[in-house]
């Protein structure tokens, strides 16, 4: 596997691609995300990684932009878990969240033309077991003394 792309973002705010030796736009950096290259934004001055800030500069360009992914609602329990103790957990939880969706997608695509229903129910199936496990595995993370749910269904 090869080494990310480098892009620097200099004190004017410009970035610039060390691969092609020209400017970009945040734009680009977007369609980079779009065709999954691997990239890293460092500062020119002081070689900070500042990769999750300009992706956070890009999902708010896309959340001002037409159809929002996040309701006010869902931003505000999202701030009231920073500096919590389920913080690292609720991380790691979202990020198996959207591995698997972004997999089940790629599955459901490629199964599309063979038995549409056939392919919706097996992913139904497939969801309704990762989320019990998932459910399971946080209970027993956090100690809540619920039990697993396993346990509650014999």
């Amino acid at each position: 596997m090869s080494a990310p792309r480098t892009i620097k973002k200099y004190p004017n705010r410009r970035l610039y691609d060390t691969k092609v030796s020209s400017y970009i736009t945040l734009a680009d950096l977007h369609e980079l995300v779009m065709q999954k290259v691997e990239f890293e934004v460092v500062d020119s001055n002081t070689g900070e990684n500042l990769t999750r800030s300009i992706l956070l500069q890009i999902i708010l360009e896309e959340e001002s932009g037409g159809e929002p992914l996040f309701s006010g609602e869902m931003l505000s329990h999202l701030i009231r878990l920073y500096g919590g103790t389920g913080q690292g957990m609720f991380a790691r939880y979202l990020e198996e969240s959207l591995m698997q969706f972004a997999k089940q997608q790629t599955q459901w695509q490629d199964n599309l033309g063979a038995n549409p229903m056939e392919s919706m129910t097996k992913m139904a199936r497939s969801n309704m077991q990762m989320w019990a496990d998932m459910q399971e595995s946080f209970f027993k993370t956090t100690d809540m003394g619920f039990g697993s749910t396993k346990e509650k269904d014999q």
